[in-house]
């Protein structure tokens, strides 16, 4: 097939199969995504944050924990690219194995509350009732408290470390997606399609499950994009306040809080891994909004 047939069989407007209709409906939503120069850039400026955590062990040859108390705090050169910390480590080795572990951290989060929130948002929107009110009143509970507050508090109950900290925020970053969830469900499930399987006999969880979450799932992957940048920012708060990964592990909210005394005098020692905690939540940031123009159905 060759690229314009291709394209001719992507765009046509009388498809010959769901899977033709897929496939065409995501080129299309491609073709305008990429005409957003900010979302493109964001999505550009993740892959390369992504990949560059990935592959950390072949950009750099040098060890993120060894110290070398000779040439600590030393400038950018040609030998350390981003200069050295307060114990002599090379700054560009540990911000590349901070990123696997800030990332990993973000990725773990959503993988953990992107699920619970869809299905609790959809199980309260469906059934209604009683299910619904308990089910909201405890989302309201924890969207009273500050994410950060919470997360210290959970983080303070259990033990400082990566993985007390990707629990502590899961458990109180979830209550934003049901409260999206809950809220399409209530816009699909009176309309005239769940109605007819309803009187196919369907189950309500066949309903849930079938029907209804993935007409959620597009608005969620919105909400997930826009959200990882706060997420990032507690992930880094909780480093900083010594309560997330731990020393000699490189993570940047870490790398800023053990070097943040030298600011005035060796001021691009913390300056380095603020600078990325920045890059990668305005990426995120400008990622969810190209999203958010293409998978929002309200957005003209």
């Amino acid at each position: 097939m060759t690229a314009l047939s291709r394209r001719e069989w992507l765009l046509t407007e009388a498809p010959e199969s769901r899977r033709q209709a897929a496939w065409g409906r995501a080129y299309r939503g491609w073709l305008q995504f990429r005409r957003n120069k900010l979302a493109m850039a964001g999505l550009v400026t993740v892959i390369v944050l992504v990949l560059a955590a990935v592959f950390a062990p072949l950009l750099t040859l040098q060890d993120p924990s060894t110290q070398d108390l000779a040439g600590r705090l030393a400038p950018p050169s040609a030998q350390h690219w981003l200069g050295t910390d307060e114990l002599g480590r090379d700054l560009y080795t540990r911000l590349l194995y901070g990123g696997r572990v800030t990332l990993g951290m973000v990725i773990a989060v959503v993988v953990l509350v992107a699920p619970v929130g869809l299905a609790v948002g959809t199980v309260a929107g469906y059934a209604g009732g009683l299910a619904d009110r308990v089910l909201m009143r405890v989302t309201d509970i924890f969207l009273a408290f500050p994410r950060l507050i919470l997360a210290l508090a959970f983080v303070a109950a259990l033990k400082p470390g990566v993985s007390s900290a990707v629990f502590a925020i899961a458990l109180t970053a979830w209550p934003p997606y049901a409260r999206l969830a809950r809220a399409e469900t209530l816009t699909i499930r009176n309309a005239d399609f769940i109605s007819a399987v309803r009187l196919t006999g369907a189950s309500a969880g066949r309903i849930v499950l079938r029907h209804i979450a993935p007409l959620c799932v597009s608005s969620l992957i919105v909400r997930v994009t826009l959200d990882m940048s706060g997420i990032i920012l507690t992930a880094a708060g909780l480093g900083f306040l010594g309560m997330g990964a731990q020393p000699p592990m490189p993570e940047w909210g870490t790398m800023i809080a053990a070097t943040r005394g030298f600011i005035l005098q060796q001021w691009w020692v913390p300056t380095i891994p603020g600078l990325a905690i920045f890059a990668a939540s305005l990426a995120f940031n400008l990622l969810g909004d190209g999203l958010r123009d293409v998978l929002d159905p309200k957005r003209g």
